[in-house]
């Protein structure tokens, strides 16, 4: 797709344009009209938040990763707590981490959690009823656990399937091992089987992944992930079913029979988290590089030059979503032992879309 531009760009510092060196776009990128307006904030005070998920009427769900608790978010900045999530064990980077809420929520009232338990990383759901949570059911279990690269990242696609993204708990040979949970993303029906159509007969979609924490559709249902690279290179992958990504072959492009992504930073820029489409862009939230990416994509899905907003101003940013309205929510995650807390830390910011 965009393999020669993304290694042109992955030097990309904020601002508008041509990359540096004076590289342009891909062949048929475009450069977003969109306009970013001066983000506020929604909600203050929060322990880690890690991910958010909508209900409908617009009211979102929010886990902390640390406290394990699960939060309501009205538009208007009103905060309920629903509960503490039962067999949640923070430590590191896990605990309690992606959210996601049925498509048929409306019937099922059905809440799903990618959590870190004892001894792993499991997916659980329940029935979320007058605003508190109900007994879980476990989906999936045995997802690798450890301090470090749990994914965690949870989201229902455009086929009405459940997808998982997860890491490689620091053990990279678990990544080119299909038969292990780690290291993959993961697509599956919503009671835990693997979906109609899997590449291999199992819940794993795709393979060879270092640990992604963000994934996102656009309209043409074109599924992209953001991926943390070791020394060199974090990224963005355009996800084919029962590709290889290479890891810890290859860190970045490394051609031949994996699959080359679409564009990469270094990590003191990036260190991406969530992912999210709208107005013609990805966005992607950057932890070490404390700044939220846009990714015009063209109408076939190749990636433009990015441009980078906020940086610095807000911290560490984990997550980011396109709410009903069409403004951006965005989670800080500077109490999560590697920021800087400022006051009010951690937040939920609103950047409205123009």
């Amino acid at each position: 797709m965009a393999v020669c531009a993304a290694l042109a760009i992955s030097g990309c510092a904020t601002g508008a344009g041509t990359a540096p060196g004076g590289s342009t776009p891909p062949t048929g990128a475009v450069k977003s009209a969109t306009r970013v307006g001066e983000p506020f904030v929604l909600a203050r005070n929060l322990a880690v938040p890690w991910a958010i998920a909508f209900l409908p009427g617009g009211d979102a769900l929010v886990t902390e990763r640390d406290s394990a608790r699960l939060l309501r978010v009205t538009p208007h900045g009103r905060v309920a707590v629903a509960g503490t999530v039962p067999g949640v064990e923070p430590y590191g980077e896990g605990g309690l981490l992606g959210v996601a809420v049925s498509p048929s929520f409306s019937r099922d009232r059905l809440i799903y959690l990618y959590l870190s338990g004892g001894t792993d990383n499991r997916i659980v759901r329940f029935q979320y009823s007058g605003g508190q949570i109900g007994p879980l059911d476990t989906v999936v279990a045995g997802i690798p656990r450890a301090a470090v690269h749990n994914g965690g990242r949870l989201a229902f696609g455009p086929d009405g399937m459940l997808w998982a993204a997860t890491g490689e708990h620091g053990d990279a040979g678990l990544a080119q091992d299909r038969g292990s949970l780690g290291g993959k993303i993961l697509r599956m029906t919503p009671d835990g089987r693997p979906a109609p159509g899997n590449p291999f007969g199992t819940l794993v979609w795709t393979y060879g992944h270092r640990n992604v924490e963000g994934m996102a559709w656009d309209d043409a249902g074109r599924m992209y992930a953001t991926e943390f690279g070791e020394d060199r290179f974090d990224e963005v992958n355009r996800i084919q079913k029962g590709r290889n990504y290479g890891w810890p072959v290859t860190e970045g492009a490394g051609g031949g029979r994996y699959t080359d992504p679409e564009l990469t930073w270094s990590p003191e820029q990036a260190s991406p988290s969530g992912a999210a489409i709208a107005a013609g862009s990805l966005w992607v939230a950057a932890l070490r590089g404390e700044r939220l990416w846009q990714i015009p994509l063209s109408r076939t899905g190749q990636a433009g030059v990015p441009v980078a907003h906020f940086t610095g101003d807000y911290g560490r940013l984990r997550t980011v979503v396109h709410a009903p309205d069409g403004s951006l929510w965005c989670a800080t995650s500077n109490q999560d032992g590697r920021g800087d807390p400022r006051a009010g830390d951690d937040k939920i910011l609103v950047i409205p879309l123009r």
